[in-house]
């Protein structure tokens, strides 16, 4: 018998079989093969109705075979240990693709069934898109028991394995898999490990990709995890009828419709152990007969810190509540629902999240009628008598997708009940899902599931629905209105006003009081704004920056070839005069003066000794030597001439430069005291800093310019010292120069924060929005711990009408605010002690230009500033809680604290002022300390008036700044700074 191999390419198999995808007609779903060819292959069978896909706008495309081969199965052994026939059985999508043959398994646990079928993948249906997302091939080890005579042949299922098709849309052709075989419990009282005992070895591959080259760019994968819903109220319950818990939101599709993701069937646990992280997502599947086949291959759900989460319940208030409540009573789904966006569903998404930033998720308990033995009814009718009870919604705010870079949200989302106009107003949502759109759920048609419950394995054929007894449902509605004394919501119905009315304020008040939230992820598999990279905004940063002039060439060349001159003249000069001395001795004559006749005489005679010698060439050529130096270094000459004029203009120039350089040598050889060098300046850089603030005090801004260049003069590569001379321009409302200033330092070093932040700041006012959001975003994503970053990042695109990236950057800001308090706040107290305050107040005494925010607290519970009853030290803290008189008269009498300073609070929006304040950016300190007003619950604080105080100070408006102050020594006339 002929078989195939794992090594036969999927092109080899298209190429032999071209008539696979058109042999049967269009009305099949799906076609089953044996290798080698003639085999029995199994019986064909109609599909289930499939799930609806997204609608799409664009022309049908034809179907595209997808094939899956099932190459061998590995450690049967280990599962059951006298399996000796086995076949395996293939479905997909709630149809059967057929079954292999019948065969022997080896003694190592081995079966190798080569076994190939096919099904048809369509964007138009019904294996579409979306069903590849989120559905995956099913596949069933079955044995088969040896028949005794005259009986029919028995098949026990041993074992299940599910393939995702998820790369298909990732843009693979063909992959290969190692699916873990999981085993099915021979009873409902079994319990099995969840570990897989075997593998399936499986190869999937397509003709031609399933998506174009345009669906696989702009298209996206949407992937949404519902995890849990904990805190649920009392009246839920384990004992009585069954309850079928479910949640459902609506994704935006193409045109006006919406596509429902239901998520059905959730546990619900009593008090107990937390759940375990990491624990595997589950597919939403409800013919799966081994529980662990449920869990989804490499997908986890892997938890975090609370205050790293996008949703609510995030703060540090709220960590101990939701500790409890992830042990109390709870509803269990850990169900991952995928859903395939094609190019215009992502732009309808990225609309409607503009448009409306909460999208409404609905839960609900329904009850699920117990059935009498053999008894049907149709099912319409059992549609019609379902119920549902707590009708709720949470409401998850997607703005953050709209964030550059952004792929995922997870979170906590608190819920209330389902009030029409209030669904309406917050999400602009018509219609509840379940109420009235239960249609499109098709909730009777899927039927209801319960873990290790599956269907039988049978040839898909559409079950019939049992009758219900009529005595038996009255008193599960009885039952169900005494278990939960909840108002509930005939599906049948369409809910008349009054009746809507009258059930909502009873059970929003349960799930009030009971502080029920949802657990949940939406993550997207590309963002939906995408993030410049880092290279890209260095070279728009590079870009927007006027390149440098080229450096002036170094004098330290020059110096030195004029100072060689300077020596060979100088040695020439002494050996000239030694010759001299040799021809006419060293002895003056008595008058002390020689005749000019004489002197022409001993000229010619020298002149002669010296040619005829050959010294004066040796000379000649020792100066030659010490001249090109200075051409090249001193007048940077090294080509050739163009016109003899432009020779002769140089030759003249430099013989003029020449004899004069020598004349200055000589002077220095022939006089008797050599000039005494320049006293070297002793003023230091600090000096100038200091000379510089003191001058401002004083008003005198022409003086401090001055020693603002002197220190940039000293070292302009010093990235500080420009900044404090831009800074200093600030104060002059000189933006240009400023701005100059900042670039500067900025070419010094472009990965620099400090001066992306000060460029950005100028750019805003100089009216260059595009240049600042670069410079904001390039600081933000060089340094994304930086608080300060930010938080300016937020001013400025609030600045631009761009809430949506203001509240992320704000809310980014705040969470690094968090997790830094929480850190220093785990340091252990003992650990505090004299050599941290000493620190604290030196920095505060060495800062060369202290303001209001220089002795801001870094480490302050993020808390209400009235519950600070403990007295501060001041001085070294200059900010201090808003308190009332009686209060500070008990805060006075409190006993002082042991274990070091207690701060005051701290917010993001008084840490950019503490910046912005050195740098003198008042426009933008208007602007943070307008947020620290509103965000102020108790009203504004010391800290806020001493900061408002200072920018009336800059422009010289005293009265103002003197009510400011008075503010400030009311609410805490022990501040030091208020003195200062």
């Amino acid at each position: 018998m002929l078989t195939t191999t794992a090594a036969v390419s999927c092109r080899c198999f298209w190429e032999r079989n071209r008539a696979v995808s058109g042999f049967f007609p269009r009305s099949f779903s799906c076609r089953a093969m044996e290798v080698p060819a003639g085999l029995s292959a199994g019986k064909e069978s109609s599909a289930l109705p499939a799930a609806a896909a997204l609608p799409n706008e664009s022309q049908p495309t034809p179907a595209t075979p997808v094939q899956i081969t099932v190459l061998k199965a590995q450690d049967l052994k280990t599962i059951k240990s006298d399996v000796s026939v086995t076949l395996v059985r293939a479905e997909y999508n709630g149809a059967i693709l057929g079954d292999s043959s019948k065969t022997d398994v080896l003694p190592d646990g081995t079966a190798n069934y080569n076994f190939m079928t096919s099904f048809e993948c369509s964007p138009d249906g019904p294996n579409s898109l979306n069903d590849t997302a989120q559905k995956p091939v099913l596949l069933t080890v079955i044995e088969v028991l040896q028949r005794e005579q005259r009986q029919k042949e028995k098949t026990v299922p041993l074992g299940q394995a599910v393939v995702d098709l998820l790369p298909l849309l990732q843009g693979q052709c063909s992959f290969k898999v190692s699916a873990p075989l999981y085993a099915v419990p021979t009873s409902p009282l079994e319990s099995l490990h969840p570990e897989a005992k075997g593998g399936l070895e499986v190869t999937v591959c397509t003709k031609e990709p399933l998506l174009s080259a345009a669906q696989l760019s702009n298209g996206n994968l949407l992937s949404i995890t519902l995890e849990a819903a904990y805190s649920v109220p009392e009246a839920f319950a384990a004992t009585g009828p069954l309850q079928n818990y479910m949640a459902c939101l609506q994704v935006p599709a193409a045109g006006e419709k919406e596509f429902p993701l239901l998520f059905k069937n959730g546990i619900l646990k009593l008090a107990g152990e937390k759940e375990p992280l990491p624990r595997p997502k589950k597919w939403p599947l409800a013919n799966i007969m081994a529980p662990g086949a449920l869990s989804i291959p490499n997908s986890f759900i892997v938890g975090g810190p609370y205050e790293d989460e996008d949703g609510e319940l995030n703060k540090r208030e709220d960590r101990e509540f939701r500790i409890q409540a992830e042990s109390t009573k709870r509803i269990v789904w850990d169900m991952e629902r995928r859903c395939y966006l094609d190019p215009a569903a992502v732009v309808i998404l990225q609309k409607r999240i503009a448009e409306c930033q909460y999208w409404p998720v609905e839960v609900c308990g329904m009850s699920v009628a117990s059935s009498s033995k053999g008894k049907t009814s149709k099912a319409n009718k059992g549609d019609e008598d379902k119920q549902i009870f707590f009708h709720g919604v949470a409401y998850v705010n997607m703005v953050p997708l709209l964030c550059p870079g952004v792929k995922q949200i997870r979170g906590a989302f608190r819920v209330f009940t389902y009030q029409d106009s209030e669904v309406f107003e917050k999400t602009k949502s018509q219609h509840s899902v379940f109420r009235d759109l239960r249609a499109q759920l098709s909730l009777t048609k899927e039927g209801s599931w319960t873990p290790g419950i599956s269907t039988p394995l049978s040839r898909a054929v559409p079950s019939k629905t049992r009758k219900e007894d009529k005595e038996k449902m009255t008193k599960d509605k009885d039952s169900n209105r005494r278990m939960s004394n909840a108002p509930k919501i005939q599906l049948s119905d369409a809910t008349v006003e009054a009746e809507n009315v009258t059930y909502l304020s009873l059970d929003g008040q349960q799930y009030v009081e009971a502080g029920t939230f949802l657990v949940m992820e939406i993550k997207l598999d590309k963002a939906l704004v995408p993030k410049r990279l880092r290279e890209e905004l260095t070279r728009r940063v590079k870009q927007m920056i006027p390149p440098r002039p080229p450096l002036p060439p170094r004098p330290a060349g020059a110096k030195k070839a004029v100072e060689n001159y300077h020596n060979h003249v100088t040695s020439i000069a002494v050996a000239i005069l030694s010759e001299y001395h040799e021809l006419f001795g060293k002895q003056l004559p008595d008058q002390g003066a020689i005749d000019h006749q004489t002197l022409e005489e001993q000229k010619r005679q020298l002149n002669f000794e010296l040619n005829s010698s050959g010294k004066y060439f040796a000379f000649k050529e020792q100066l030659k030597y010490a001249v090109v130096k200075i051409v090249r270094e001193k007048y940077l000459k090294t080509t050739a001439f163009e016109t003899q004029e432009q020779f002769q203009s140089f030759l003249s120039e430099l013989y003029v430069y020449l004899m004069d350089e020598m004349h200055i040598a000589l002077n220095q050889l022939l006089s008797e005291e050599a000039a005494s060098p320049a006293p070297l300046s002793r003023t230091t850089e600090e000096q100038l800093w200091l000379f510089a603030r003191e001058a401002e005090v004083n008003k005198d801004y022409k003086l401090a310019s001055l020693y603002h260049q002197q220190r940039v003069a000293q070292d302009q590569r010093n990235i500080q010292y420009w900044l404090d001379y831009g800074a200093f321009c600030l104060l002059l409302e000189e933006t240009t120069k400023a701005q100059e200033c900042f670039q500067q330092a900025l070419s010094l070093d472009p990965h620099h924060i400090q001066s992306l932040l000060l460029c950005g700041i100028v750019a805003v006012m100089l009216e260059h929005y595009e240049e600042a959001e670069i410079f904001f975003e390039d600081a933000c994503c060089l340094e994304p711990s930086s608080i300060v970053a930010w938080t300016l990042s937020g001013l400025f695109y609030e600045l631009q009408n761009n809430n949506i990236q203001a509240e992320m950057a704000f809310r980014e800001a705040k969470k690094l605010l968090q997790a830094q308090l929480a850190k220093e706040r785990s340091i252990p107290e003992a650990a505090e002690g004299e050599e941290g305050k000493k620190h604290i107040s030196a920095g505060c005494v060495r800062s060369p230009s202290p303001g209001p925010g220089e002795c801001l607290p870094e480490r302050v519970p993020d808390g209400s500033a009235d519950k600070l009853s403990e007295v501060v030290e001041p001085a070294l803290v200059c900010v201090a809680p808003e308190e009332e008189a009686t209060a500070l008269e008990a805060a006075l009498k409190a006993p002082s604290p042991v274990s070091g300073l207690s701060q005051p609070p701290c917010t993001i929006f008084m840490k950019a002022v503490k910046f912005l304040m050195k740098v003198n950016a008042v426009q933008f300190v208007h602007r943070a300390l307008a947020h620290e007003l509103l965000s102020l619950q108790g009203g504004p604080s010391c800290a806020y008036y001493l900061a408002l105080a200072q920018t009336y100070l800059l422009k010289e408006d005293l009265s103002k700044c003197e009510e400011c102050l008075c503010e400030a020594i009311r609410i805490d006339y022990m501040t030091g700074g208020i003195c200062e």
